[in-house]
């Protein structure tokens, strides 16, 4: 499937398949970004760790220039319809690129922090590390859904956030045993808690980037699932405590 329909102006095809080609290109960075943090912090490898944050600021710069071309392009051609969707859930989603970059250079800092402490073995990285499992595939589907503009991949990607959420409790969970076993462990423990968190948030900005491209194919706002009902439920609920609240008219005269 594509979105990149023919338009009358073939500068204006190529304006909007360069900004798709720069998205997946800045997404092969953070990718790769990620992959490299996750096996610098398995292997206590500073060098490698490095080169993580170096990288990061070059997610950073992709993501201005993405910026640059966005507001070129609405400037010049004021798309509409699913062209509009189209650049503002690639615009939206660059924000997530650049947000897990952000989270792999955490990574990373704690896969420098454990080189430089000598730890051959870091306390806790297995559990990180089946987590960031997960959070790799998951980044790898919801780029490739991106590039085949695939709405069902979209949502798988988005169903394993749950998983993703899941694991970051019971590892939590596990990590607080170390400390109760032993007082020790506590600092180790809260540098993993750390790289546990980050590949939550990894995984729930990955979720974004797979709701944007819902909403890109189909104009479906899938970010708040529950939020009509919620509403629903709280309006219905105002009613009912103002329905209790009120006085009946034949006691007012009792």
């Amino acid at each position: 499937m594509s979105l990149l329909g023919e338009h009358l102006s073939k500068n204006y095809n190529l304006d909007l398949q360069n900004l798709v080609t720069h998205f997946a290109k800045m997404g092969g960075m953070a990718e790769q970004n990620l992959s490299e943090a996750i096996q610098s912090l398995v292997e206590t490898n500073g060098e490698l760790a490095d080169k993580v944050i170096e990288n990061d600021r070059k997610i950073n710069l992709a993501e201005k220039e993405l910026d640059d071309m966005v507001v070129k392009i609405l400037v010049k051609r004021q798309p509409a319809a699913s062209d509009l969707r189209l650049i503002m859930s690639v615009s939206k989603s660059s924000t997530d690129i650049e947000r897990i970059g952000d989270e792999s250079k955490k990574i990373a800092k704690m896969a420098r922090r454990a080189h430089r402490d000598g730890q051959q073995a870091p306390l806790g990285y297995h559990e990180a590390h089946q987590m960031a499992k997960v959070v790799q595939e998951m980044l790898k589907n919801a780029l490739e859904a991106f590039a085949k503009f695939d709405n069902q991949l979209a949502y798988k990607v988005i169903e394993l956030d749950d998983e993703i959420d899941t694991m970051y409790k019971s590892s939590s969970r596990a990590m607080m045993t170390y400390i109760m076993e032993d007082g020790r462990y506590v600092s180790k423990v809260i540098d993993v808690l750390w790289v546990l968190r980050s590949l939550e948030r990894i995984s729930a900005h990955i979720s974004n980037i797979a709701e944007q491209l819902v909403y890109c194919i189909t104009g479906e706002d899938v970010r708040y699932p529950n939020l009509e009902k919620t509403l629903a439920k709280a309006n219905e609920e105002s009613i009912d405590d103002a329905r209790d609240n009120q006085t009946p008219d034949r006691f007012e005269n009792e």
